[in-house]
């Protein structure tokens, strides 16, 4: 059968009407790719994400770049609270999923259609060319080149190095070599390619450049900073009340952000240091350990920094007991392993282990007091029977449960035992000869007393190089080296 030029225009007509009727009830975002502009249309879409509901120049920031012939985009959690009178042209973009809303209206990604998209912080002020030089400054760096700073304002962005320490949980900023930026300090807007921002796991976490910077060291990303800089808005000062809601706002977000990226600890360019992991008054940071394997030897870490400054904490005080108290005590097991080996616990190590004459538990008011019922100390160091066995455990707190564990030891022809056993390596009688007399050794940040010979004992209960060959807990269920 021939088809006449206007059964083929009229076949094309209803086809097109069709794709549009599917487009329309698949709903805005939701729509295939058929359905949607191409992606990758040359230009820069700004996006504002890094503004207060309660004082911003939103407004202001939004009409200065939609002066520019480039899409801008806000996007926020909700609509800003009080409203905001955004300009004509300046989209809105609700990041929190609604029942009432289709999800893919939550999706940025869906709406930014430009190669390359800018974040920009609140009060700044647009340059015409600009945002075209930083797109073109990407474009022609190295290979390894994925970000470009601008600075806002008359301050100039300091470059910074940025190591990232999974293991440890660890960011630690410092000083850039020559050629080499992986954050910086000040404010600045930040160009990227958009399928570069929406390749990231957290693109549009806040606070945002602390997010991004984050997120591009851990893929190894450079960064390059423009000379040229975005003019600042001229704004009143923050009432006092904003101030203090800001700062709260700010610490919350970078608290959520750092847990997020799995990061404890921050040492920063000037040396000082920023906790985001546990303390006395939260529950420690990993739970239940089984097969003296901690979860997080599993995700390939280390014991968390704050945990082991925990530790450290409790083993001084509890060792500072004791010997106030005259209870004759030693470094047992992993811990004098880790001091042995390096004056400090263990990196992997999730408790501290001490052995006890048994004869001298009632010299202790704490023990004492624990055999009865778990006792808090003046310095909030929880005291306890072990519910496992005959031995004792020290907690950093009531809520926190990092602990120290005290094995009341008592000699019987010579050889020290016990009377619980777990089957731990280190469960193993020993001479009372590596005891007369104990010695001073250095143990996380103070002078323990341990046993007078250690290789020998540490060889005793662990063979034959056991300083030497560092080991996880229990090598059947994950071994050093399988990270």
């Amino acid at each position: 059968m021939r088809v006449t030029p206007c059964q083929a225009a009229l076949a094309g007509a209803i086809g097109l009407n069709l794709l549009l009727l599917y487009c329309a009830w698949r709903g805005p975002g939701a729509s295939p790719p058929s359905c949607r502009p191409p992606r990758g249309v040359p230009g820069v879409t700004v996006l504002l994400r890094d503004f207060e509901d309660f004082e911003n120049d939103l407004a202001g920031t939004a009409r200065s770049f939609a002066s520019l012939p480039v899409p801008v985009l806000v996007a926020a959690e909700t609509a800003p609270y009080p409203p905001v009178p955004l300009p004509a042209g300046v989209d809105l973009l609700p990041l929190r999923p609604a029942v009432d809303r289709p999800p893919p209206l939550a999706r940025p990604e869906l709406h930014v259609r430009t190669r390359h998209v800018a974040l920009v912080p609140d009060g700044t002020r647009a340059v015409p060319g600009l945002l075209e030089r930083m797109r073109d400054a990407l474009e022609e760096g190295a290979g390894d080149t994925r970000l470009v700073a601008a600075p806002v304002g008359s301050a100039p962005l300091r470059c910074l190095e940025l190591r990232l320490e999974p293991r440890a949980w660890t960011a630690r900023y410092g000083p850039a070599t020559p050629g080499v930026c992986r954050a910086v300090e000040g404010t600045a807007v930040l160009l990227l390619r958009t399928r570069d921002l929406f390749a990231l796991p957290f693109p549009l976490a806040r606070p945002v450049p602390t997010a991004l910077f984050i997120q591009a060291a851990f893929r190894g990303w450079g960064l390059r900073v423009m000379p040229a800089a975005f003019p600042a808005a001229r704004r009143p000062p923050i009432s006092p009340h904003g101030r203090w809601k800001a700062g709260n706002l700010a610490e919350t977000r970078q608290r959520r952000l750092m847990r997020d990226f799995g990061i404890k600890r921050e040492v920063l360019a000037d040396g000082r240091e920023r906790w985001y992991g546990c303390g006395k008054e939260t529950a420690r940071c990993f739970g239940t350990v089984h097969a003296r394997t901690p979860q997080y030897l599993l995700a390939g870490r280390w014991t968390p920094p704050c945990c082991l400054r925990a530790l450290r904490e409790t083993a001084r005080h509890v060792t500072g007991e004791l010997e106030a108290a005259g209870v004759r005590y030693w470094l047992e097991g992993g811990s004098l392993l880790g001091a042995a080996r390096l004056g400090d616990i263990i990196p992997w190590d999730y408790d501290v282990d001490l052995g006890i004459y048994r004869e001298d538990v009632g010299k202790c008011r704490w023990l004492a007091a624990a055999a009865a019922a778990p006792v808090e100390d003046a310095e909030g160091f929880l005291w306890e029977k072990a519910a496992e066995g005959d031995f004792y455990r020290v907690h950093y707190s009531r809520s926190n449960r990092l602990h120290v564990d005290l094995w009341p030891f008592y000699p019987r022809g010579g050889v020290m035992t016990k009377d619980t056993w777990l089957g731990h390596p280190q469960d193993v009688e020993f001479p009372e000869s590596f005891l007369r007399p104990r010695v001073p050794m250095a143990f996380a940040g103070f002078t323990a007393m341990a046993p007078n010979n250690a290789r020998a004992f540490l060889e005793l209960k662990f063979g034959p190089g056991a300083i030497e060959n560092p080991e996880y807990p229990n090598p059947a269920v994950k071994r050093l080296g399988q990270d």
